[in-house]
């Protein structure tokens, strides 16, 4: 579901190498601005394989949601709107028209927590790593329990043009429907391609999929 990558995307985690030999500074304690903050971060971390500071760089979704506080208060209900919006309008509907693909693809897709860390090649197909924070079905043995279950989706909610739209908008970026999800954006950050999210779609939503059985 770091830039955000928590899969929690978690996702799949953002991995940079901490610099040897760095000492700590207690001018980087509580009350740093985000000057003094943002030094810290340039000179603790650095570009490891696929893994580069530019991961560090927050969009304006990302710096709301850094202050948990501020984000959940009342106050900020329109601002969590105008995000939310935002993040919506950004997602990228079936460019051939097609909401579902191969269930058993999916499986794979959900089943894989690879890619984006610093070991793993630029040209490795990444995976959408579901299984860290929902269970899929029940056969499962080891599963996340930070999202809900996702077992029987399908054959709850049906496949209506709603369910279609409104699921696939999770996947691809799940901030759309909640400003602070957890949820990594899988399509808006490019973790997953449009034919995985194809495919994940098929694994919630085909009444063959082991999620609905």
């Amino acid at each position: 579901m770091k830039q955000t990558f928590v899969f929690s995307l978690v996702a799949l985690t953002l991995v940079v190498a901490a610099t040897p030999g760095h000492s700590a500074d207690n001018s980087w304690g509580s009350g740093a601005d985000d000057k003094t903050f943002d030094a810290m971060l340039q000179s603790g971390f650095k570009d490891r394989g696929i893994a580069t500071v530019d991961r560090l760089k927050q969009d304006s979704t990302q710096k709301f949601c850094s202050d948990p506080v501020s984000a959940a208060s009342p106050k900020m209900e329109k601002m969590r709107k105008k995000i939310e919006a935002e993040n919506l309008a950004s997602v990228k509907w079936p460019s051939d028209g097609k909401w579902l693909g191969d269930w058993k693809e999916g499986e794979k897709v959900a089943q894989s927590g690879k890619g984006l860390t610093w070991s793993d090649k630029a040209d490795q197909v990444n995976g959408g790593n579901c299984y860290n924070c929902h269970q899929i079905s029940p056969k499962e043995i080891a599963f996340g329990t930070i999202g809900p279950s996702l077992y029987n989706y399908g054959k709850i909610r049906g496949n209506s043009e709603e369910v279609l739209r409104t699921t696939w908008a999770k996947i691809f970026n799940a901030k759309s429907s909640n400003a602070c999800s957890n949820m990594p954006r899988g399509g808006h950050m490019g973790i997953i391609t449009e034919k995985q999210i194809q495919d994940v779609m098929a694994l919630l939503l085909d009444p063959q999929s082991p999620v609905n059985q």
